[in-house]
C-alpha cells in the first residue's frame, strides 16, 4: 500500500500514519502518541472481491507488520462510521491485537435503518459486537494524547470525528482540499447536516491537520492520492466550503452531485458486516455464512 507519515509537532501532538487502499479510495491511520508510542487504528479495511464475494485481512495485516516494525502498541481499534464502500476490520483487529474496538453511539440508530432495508429485524448488536459507543463530547485517552469526539452526521446520520491535539479524523465529510465534500445521500444522510458538521470541523484551531476517509486520482494537476491539510487550507481553498459558503450555496452543490452519483459497488454488502464490527453474517447450518442482498431498493 502507498503510505506516508505525518510527524508530530510536539507531546501533544500524534504522528499520523496514512494507508491508502487504491481498490476503494479508502485512507486507513495508524495514529500514535509520541510518547508511550501506543497507537489507535482508525478506519482499517477488510479486503473484499465484490465479485466473488470474498474477504481477507491483507491490508490489516500490513498495517500490524508496520505496527510490530515501529514498536507500537495497539491501544484502540476506532471506526467512524459504518462505511459503505469498504467492509471494516474492526472485529480481527480486536482479535488480532487485544484492544478495544470503538464506534460512535448513533450506530445503533443506524442498525435499525438497515435492518429495515434487509428485513432482518434484531440482526445488529453494536452493543454487542463493540467495546465502546462514543457519545458526542466523550473523551478518553490515547497514551498521553487526550482524545474528543465530535458527531459528526451528513454522510451518515451517526458518523463522529475524533481530534487528537492538532490532528481531527474527519472521515466523510471533508474530501482532499483541491476536492470538495463527501455524499450525502445514503439512507440517513442530509447535505444539511453535513454543512453544519463541516462547520463544526473548521471552528477547530486553523493549524489542526484534517485527516480524511477517501481520495481517488488522479485529481487536476497530481496524480498520487493525498488526504492532508489543515484547517485554514480548507477554509481558504476548498471548492465546496472555502471563503464562507452559505448553507443553500452548499447544499445545492452537494445535492446536484449527489443526484449523479451510483451506489459503490460494496455498499450492500458491507453494511451488513461493519454494523457486526467486520463479523460475517452468522453461518447457517451448512457452516458457511451468506450475504442478504435486497433488490430494486435503490
Amino acid at each position: 500500500m502507498f503510505k506516508r507519515t505525518s510527524a508530530s509537532n510536539g507531546p501533544k501532538s500524534p504522528e499520523v500514519t496514512g494507508f491508502y487502499d487504491p481498490a476503494t479510495g479508502s485512507v486507513q491511520y495508524v495514529a500514535v502518541c509520541p510518547e508511550t508510542r501506543k497507537a489507535a487504528l482508525i478506519d482499517v479495511v477488510q479486503d473484499f472481491d465484490p465479485a466473488e464475494a470474498r474477504s481477507r485481512f491483507d491490508s490489516a495485516s500490513e498495517i500490524l507488520e508496520f505496527v510490530k516494525e515501529q514498536g507500537l502498541e495497539v491501544e484502540w481499534v476506532l471506526d467512524t462510521h459504518p462505511h459503505a464502500d469498504h467492509l471494516m476490520a474492526s472485529h480481527w483487529l480486536k482479535a488480532h491485537t487485544g484492544a478495544p474496538n470503538a464506534i460512535g453511539a448513533k450506530v445503533r440508530d443506524i442498525g435499525g435503518l438497515w435492518e429495515r432495508i434487509y428485513n432482518t429485524p434484531g440482526a445488529f448488536d453494536p452493543d454487542r459486537d463493540f467495546d465502546r459507543l462514543f457519545e458526542d463530547g466523550e473523551t478518553f485517552k490515547l497514551g498521553n494524547l487526550e482524545v474528543a469526539v465530535m458527531l459528526s452526521p451528513g454522510h451518515t446520520l451517526g458518523s463522529i470525528t475524533y481530534v487528537m491535539g492538532d490532528a481531527a479524523f474527519v472521515h466523510d465529510t471533508f474530501m482532499h482540499v483541491d476536492v470538495g465534500t463527501s455524499r450525502a445521500d445514503f439512507p440517513g444522510g442530509s447535505s444539511s447536516e453535513l454543512y453544519d458538521s463541516l462547520q463544526a470541523i473548521l471552528a477547530l484551531p486553523d493549524d489542526t491537520r484534517l485527516f480524511i476517509g477517501h481520495d481517488y486520482p488522479p485529481v487536476k494537476d497530481r496524480e498520487d492520492p493525498a488526504w492532508e491539510a489543515t484547517v485554514a487550507q480548507h477554509k481558504a481553498d476548498n471548492p465546496h466550503v472555502g471563503g464562507g459558503a452559505t448553507r443553500e450555496g452548499f447544499t445545492k452543490i452537494r445535492d446536484e452531485r449527489d443526484a449523479t452519483l451510483g451506489l459503490p459497488d460494496r455498499i450492500l454488502y458491507a453494511l451488513q458486516v461493519n454494523l457486526r464490527a467486520g463479523q460475517l453474517p452468522e453461518p447457517e447450518a451448512d457452516g458457511n455464512s451468506y450475504y442478504k442482498i435486497p433488490a430494486n431498493r435503490f
